[in-house]
């Protein structure tokens, strides 16, 4: 896996991803919708860590920089 996600887009990532943990926890969000934006903070953060989205694999986004 090459990776596509570059530093400005994990850290993005990261403060989306608290937000949403900030918000469910708060309650502003309950019931499936709440499970289902854990679910996608969950992905942000994995997706930050790894360095790679498969979603920008499939579209030939890359967001960090070409190596030479």
């Amino acid at each position: 896996m090459k990776k596509n996600v570059g530093t400005i887009d994990a850290i993005l990532r990261f403060v989306i991803a608290v937000l949403l943990a900030v918000l469910i926890y708060q309650g502003y969000f309950t019931g499936t919708l709440a499970i289902i934006l854990g679910i996608a903070a969950a992905a942000l953060v994995i997706t930050g860590l790894l360095g790679w989205c498969g979603l920008y694999a499939m579209l030939g986004i890359r967001t960090c920089p070409r190596k030479e």
